[in-house]
């Protein structure tokens, strides 16, 4: 007799045996796990053995009402349409990788005389060479600083760049050899970058040896001061060499290990490139639990890499299943063959178990910390008298100068800390300068309108940084939208101003809640008050600096960078062109009748 809602015996006689994908059904018609197969009549009569001892299989097959068969023409197809599928529907028993960002490069712009060198993110589409990726902005940037002490390339924007008339601070702190002055020749200069590029592909030698013979030559040719130069390179060269031998790995690859404990998951990833260790990247997969390690790999592995660049050699801490499979398609994806190993010896045997050593570490910090802000949820639930642990948290914040630039920040916290994915920014238009009530306003209406057309979850506890009146404006915002479920409420500083004393606007309630310095509840309202207001002065002051760097001239149609250069050294700035009349700015070269008609109302359109 089956026991099962499912009929998984009749379902079993007529299912196929080709590869495909398989998504598992609840009663609501709601995917419970996503699967491939390279034989799916296979692969599903194991989910039905009465002899099933995990308890993720058997908990799942008690809800399966039903399940969609889909037949690809190969096990490559069958391992795509997985991956997007989890990414698409994220099922309640599958291993779901919650990473979207792009890693940055370093990118050589070879499309011009003098190319540029910077840090890069997104799809590779402009034209240039890249280099990496690297796990994190800070190690792209650690060796652009490397990359500009040694051979001095230029960072700069293109704008800036063809607008110099003398050397910048860069060129005087020996970072740039300023060829938008003139002072490098265009063959020097591309000689720099193609050291550059060897440098980056781990070609240290073949580089020294180059400078060494360029040194010779501006010796022999008795060019001192360039000889000179070529000799600080090559000893600072020397030096990094020596630093790096440390690390003297050969190759590109990655080494991938995976720990699991309590229900939480952790993978690392160490990136090797070009034999320099570029760093390790950690992520937290969501997981059911009861997963092996060896299962969080191979659930990890496309989706991680499916999308992404991919090295031509992947280590991992243990073998994984379908291992043939996944080495197809990241392969299929890649446009080269890829290498998944377990058995490895020598130099990359010590980077797997440096590997294994820091997912465990990761894994038993994560679950320290994961204690640690569960008891503040469950203390913040206790204060705020809630009949449930709240789950998400969002806290507002506004940041301007006088008014000026005033931007608006959304931060979001949950049980496990802070999702940045989520954090947003709202520039605040048309709302009077300092009118921080009319800035909140449009900000929560703009974020919770958003949220109503389910571009997003709505939180349990909405928290506002300021006091009554900030309360009552996201009150009204949230009763005109409609929004349901959500306390709300406004963390104000004390009479002192002084932390530990904050006063807590509920809601509903006349007298503010005063929570103990030492309580856990305080100290989380602190930690995602402080992060809103770090997160929205941040955001002010790149605001603010933007629209300072921006000139009024910009705004005139037909005037070019050369034009406004040219008017601005005619007048000695940007205050004498505002003064000038309609002769005075058609007397500068390349200023028309009518484009000097255009600037001057630019300046006088009250007039």
């Amino acid at each position: 007799m089956n026991t099962f809602a499912f009929d998984s015996v009749r379902f079993l006689e007529s299912v196929t045996g080709a590869p495909g994908i398989y998504r598992m059904l609840d009663a609501k018609g709601e995917i419970l796990y996503v699967g491939k197969a390279r034989n799916l009549k296979k692969r599903l009569a194991s989910y039905f053995r009465t002899d099933e001892a995990n308890p993720k299989t058997r908990a799942m097959r008690q809800q399966i009402a039903d399940i969609h068969v889909t037949v690809t023409h190969t096990e490559t197809e069958a391992l795509l349409l997985e991956n997007n599928l989890i990414k698409q529907h994220r099922p309640r028993y599958n291993i779901v990788l919650r990473d979207d960002k792009t890693y940055p490069y370093i990118r050589l712009d070879d499309g011009q005389a003098f190319p540029r060198l910077t840090l890069y993110r997104g799809r590779r589409k402009e034209q240039g060479r890249y280099f990496g990726p690297y796990p994190s902005a800070h190690s792209a940037r650690e060796t652009v600083n490397l990359l500009q002490k040694l051979f001095q390339l230029r960072q700069c924007n293109d704008a800036f760049f063809r607008n110099r008339s003398r050397p910048c601070l860069q060129y005087q702190i020996k970072r740039c050899s300023a060829p938008c002055v003139g002072l490098i020749s265009e063959e020097d200069y591309g000689s720099d970058v193609e050291n550059a590029a060897l440098f980056l592909q781990g070609k240290t030698g073949e580089v020294m040896e180059a400078m060494v013979k360029r040194m010779e030559q501006a010796s022999g040719e008795r060019e001192y001061e360039l000889a000179g130069r070529y000799r600080d390179q090559i000893a600072s060269l020397r030096r990094t060499a020596q630093h790096q031998s440390i690390e003297a790995y050969t190759g590109d690859y990655d080494v991938v290990a995976a720990a699991s404990r309590a229900g939480v998951a952790c993978v690392t990833v160490m990136f090797m490139r070009a034999g320099r260790q570029l760093g390790n990247q950690v992520f937290y997969p969501r997981v059911s639990g009861g997963e092996t390690t060896s299962e969080l790999l191979g659930a990890f592995l496309p989706q991680y890499y499916l999308g992404r660049e991919t090295p031509p050699d992947i280590i991992l801490a243990e073998p994984v299943e379908d291992v043939e499979m996944i080495v197809a398609g990241l392969g299929a994806q890649a446009g080269h063959p890829i290498s998944l190993r377990a058995e490895v010896r020598g130099e990359r045997r010590r980077l797997q178990d440096m590997a294994r050593i820091n997912a465990e570490q990761s894994l038993a910090l994560r679950l320290a910390m994961d204690a640690g802000m569960r008891r503040r949820f469950e203390a913040l639930q206790e204060a705020f008298e809630l009949e449930q642990m709240p789950g998400r948290l969002e806290c507002f914040d506004i940041s301007h100068t006088m008014g000026e630039g005033t931007v608006a920040s959304c931060v979001v916290f949950d049980t496990e800390g802070a999702r940045k994915s989520d954090y947003r920014r709202f520039n605040i238009e048309g709302v009077a300068g300092g009118d921080d009530y009319g800035a909140m306003r449009q900000a929560l209406t703009r974020r919770y309108t958003r949220l109503k057309k389910g571009e997003g979850l709505v939180p349990d506890v909405l928290l506002i940084d300021g006091g009554k009146g900030q309360l009552h404006e996201a009150e009204k915002v949230l009763e005109e939208l409609q929004v349901e479920g959500v306390l709300v409420a406004s963390v104000a500083k004390g009479p002192t101003r002084k932390p530990g004393l904050e006063q807590v606007f509920l809601s509903g309630r006349d007298a503010p809640l005063i929570l103990p310095q030492d309580s856990p509840a305080l100290h989380l309202i602190q930690q995602i008050r402080d992060e809103a207001h770090r997160f929205a002065i941040t955001g002010h002051r790149q605001r603010r600096a933007k629209a300072r760097n921006t000139s009024p001239l910009e705004e005139v149609p037909g005037l070019g960078p050369k034009r406004r250069q040219a008017l601005l050294k005619h007048f000695g700035g940007l205050q004498g062109v505002t003064r000038a009349g309609v002769e005075d700015l058609a007397n500068v070269p390349g200023i028309s009748v009518e484009l000097a008609q255009r600037i001057y109302g630019l300046f006088h359109a009250e007039e």
